[in-house]
Order: C-alpha cells, then sequence, then structure tokens
C-alpha cells in the first residue's frame, strides 16, 4: 500500500547498516564524483542500465539542508563492489566508478548518474547511501520498488511497510535521457 505523499515525506529515513563493502578513501577511484557510469580518462562508460537517482537532503522540520554531502556506492553491473573484500565471482567492470558524492544545493538537491542496481548472491538490488550534514549523519540502502527479489534480502525483510516505501526508488522517465528515481534523505 502506498502512502500519501505527505505522510510518506515526513517519516524519517530508516538506517541500514554500510554493509562490508564500504570504500575508505584510499580504495576509491581518484574520480569520485557524482557520475558514476564515466570515469575521468576512461575510453568507455560503464556497463550497465543508466539510470539517475536524486532528490533532497532535509532536516525532520522539512527544511532543505544545503551543503550535505551525499555518498552513494553499489556494486558493478557484474554484482562486484569496488572493494578488496569481494573475492571471486566475475570480474569486476574497471570503468564503474563504484563510489561517489555530491554536496547539496541551497534547496538541498542532490543528483547522481549511476546504473540500475542488479542483484547479488543474497541481496535483492540496493544502492547504499550515507548523507552527511553538520551534526547528523545517516546511512541507509535504497531498493527498488516492486522487485520481486526484495521480499527474500533479509535487510529488506526487517523495515516496515512504511521504511520499505521510505526507501523505494520508483523509476520514471523524467526528461532526462535515463529513467530516475527521486528519493528525498530525511536527517
Amino acid at each position: 500500500m502506498l502512502l500519501p505523499t505527505p505522510l510518506r515525506a515526513a517519516l524519517p529515513t530508516p538506517q541500514a547498516t554500510a554493509g562490508p563493502f564500504y570504500p575508505a578513501p584510499a580504495m576509491r577511484q581518484v574520480d569520485d564524483d557524482a557520475d558514476l557510469v564515466s570515469i575521468e580518462g576512461a575510453v568507455r562508460e560503464a556497463g550497465g542500465a543508466v539510470v539517475f537517482l536524486s532528490g533532497r537532503v532535509l532536516g525532520r522540520d522539512s527544511r532543505p539542508l544545503p551543503g550535505a554531502r551525499v555518498e552513494i556506492w553499489q556494486c558493478d553491473a557484474n554484482g562486484r563492489y569496488l572493494h578488496p573484500g569481494d573475492r571471486g565471482g566475475p570480474p569486476r567492470d574497471a570503468a564503474f566508478q563504484g563510489f561517489g558524492h555530491a554536496i547539496t544545493a541551497a534547496d538541498g538537491h542532490y543528483r547522481f548518474r549511476t546504473i540500475r542496481p542488479v542483484p547479488y548472491p543474497g541481496r535483492a538490488p540496493h544502492i547504499h547511501v550515507r548523507a552527511i550534514a553538520p551534526g547528523r549523519e545517516l546511512t541507509t540502502q535504497f531498493y527498488i520498488d516492486g522487485e520481486p527479489r526484495n521480499a527474500a534480502d533479509f535487510l529488506w525483510r526487517r523495515m516496515s511497510p512504511a521504511e520499505a516505501q521510505a526507501v523505494a526508488m520508483r523509476f520514471a522517465e523524467r526528461g532526462s535521457g535515463a529513467p530516475e528515481a527521486v528519493i528525498d534523505i530525511r536527517l
């Protein structure tokens, strides 16, 4: 059941684990901007379906938080993370940035260009998200709305229906040339 937008927007964004593959600064690409599909100097773009992820970072009072740092990290189209602890399986896509960050604008807006997340053994498709503002920090995970694998994901199952809706990516064409999901993050 989808909650009315005002009620859904009022819910705080649920916390989730960063997982074992948060890339420490030394592991990140030199290019760690908000475009995870195109690495500066690379001869090709990352494999996978290109999507945009955007929204606003808000305080619990619904006011935008300008200057907040939003980080995302996810596996590539082969199900591999940019992390030495992710061993085995298919080769990692060297053209995928794996981690990126954006600083929110005056209206709290952030935007990333990345790939549609894919599943890997034991997990539904998801994107890890961390938002940091003065005196506030949140780590969570965004999931694809309606994805059948969500019901088998051990972290997704821990959330209430309202929490799951707060982190549900609903991809739609929004005139940007690729599907875009818009999710506000409430700290």
